[in-house]
């Protein structure tokens, strides 16, 4: 699957860790923990892992 450029809404981050724990060569828990984008893309479907919406993909 392409990977698309995405973003995080910290604001709605609950650090839960599924999309660290899914795509963890792209997105880590940081100091404060909440996720962070660690290569600013990932797959398509990263959206639908997070379980509060914090993540959306750029078309």
């Amino acid at each position: 699957m392409e990977k698309k450029k995405i973003s995080i809404d910290k604001s709605a981050c609950i650090g839960c860790g599924c999309c660290a724990g899914t795509y963890p060569e792209d997105i880590a828990i940081g100091a404060d923990g909440l996720a962070e984008s660690v290569t600013g893309v990932a797959e398509e479907d990263v959206a639908s892992v997070c379980p509060v919406g914090a993540i959306s993909v750029e078309e």
